[in-house]
C-alpha cells in the first residue's frame, strides 16, 4: 500500500488538507506508517489528477489559500480495489536493529545510550497512541480497524520496551560480545 492508497483511506474520513493529513499520519499512522508533506502532497496532486479526489480552495486572510481534498466515487472505487489484497505485506525497516546487529563494533556506553534512547522512544509511542485514542473521546469511540491497530501499535511498542529490558546485558557486557576494535561514540 502507498502513501496515495493511505490518503484516499483517509479522505474517508472526511474533507482535508495536505496539512491535515500530515497530523492524521503523526497521530493515527505514526507507529507503521510514515509520511511527510513530501510524499503526501505529490500523492495528493497525483490523486486529483487522475480524478481521485477533487481539490477546493479555500480563502485564507494573509495565507495562500487552503486545499482542501475530497474523495470521489472514482477515488472510492480505486482505495475498495486497493483493499482486496488477502496478502499485504509488513515491511519493517529498523536503523536501530541494523546498528544492533553491529554492536560488536561499538563502545558499551553507547550501546547503552542507544537501548535508552530507543526505550523512550517506545514510552513516547505509547504515550502518542494513549493521547490519538482519548482525542478520539476513548478507546471504545474508534472504529474497529482503527482500535486494533492502536491496540498492535502498544503491543508491539510495549514488547520491544520489554525485549531490550531484559535482554540488554547481551549487547552491554563485554564477555558477550566479539572482541575486536570498537567504535566510540561521537
Amino acid at each position: 500500500m502507498d502513501v496515495k492508497t493511505v490518503c484516499l483511506g483517509m479522505l474517508t474520513q472526511g474533507d482535508a488538507s495536505g496539512y491535515d493529513l500530515k497530523k492524521y499520519f503523526e497521530s493515527s499512522f505514526g507507529h507503521f506508517f510514515a509520511a511527510g508533506y513530501g510524499s503526501i502532497y505529490p500523492a495528493l496532486a497525483a490523486l486529483a489528477d487522475q480524478g481521485l479526489v477533487s481539490c477546493e480552495e479555500v480563502p485564507q486572510e494573509r495565507k495562500p489559500d487552503r486545499k482542501v481534498y475530497s474523495i470521489t466515487d472514482q477515488g472510492r472505487a480505486e482505495l475498495q480495489a486497493a483493499l482486496v489484497d488477502p496478502n499485504p505485506s509488513h515491511k519493517v525497516r529498523s536503523e536501530f536493529l541494523a546498528m544492533m546487529f553491529f554492536a560488536h563494533l561499538l563502545d558499551e556506553n553507547h550501546i547503552d545510550t542507544v537501548l535508552n534512547n530507543r526505550v523512550a522512544e517506545c514510552d513516547r509511542l505509547l504515550q502518542s497512541i494513549k493521547a490519538f485514542e482519548e482525542q478520539a473521546g476513548g478507546c471504545d469511540c474508534l472504529p474497529s480497524g482503527a482500535r486494533f491497530v492502536a491496540g498492535f501499535g502498544k503491543a508491539i511498542a510495549s514488547a520491544c520496551r520489554h525485549y531490550i529490558e531484559e535482554n540488554r546485558k547481551v549487547l552491554v557486557e563485554r564477555e558477550a560480545r566479539d572482541a575486536g576494535p570498537k567504535v566510540a561514540a561521537g
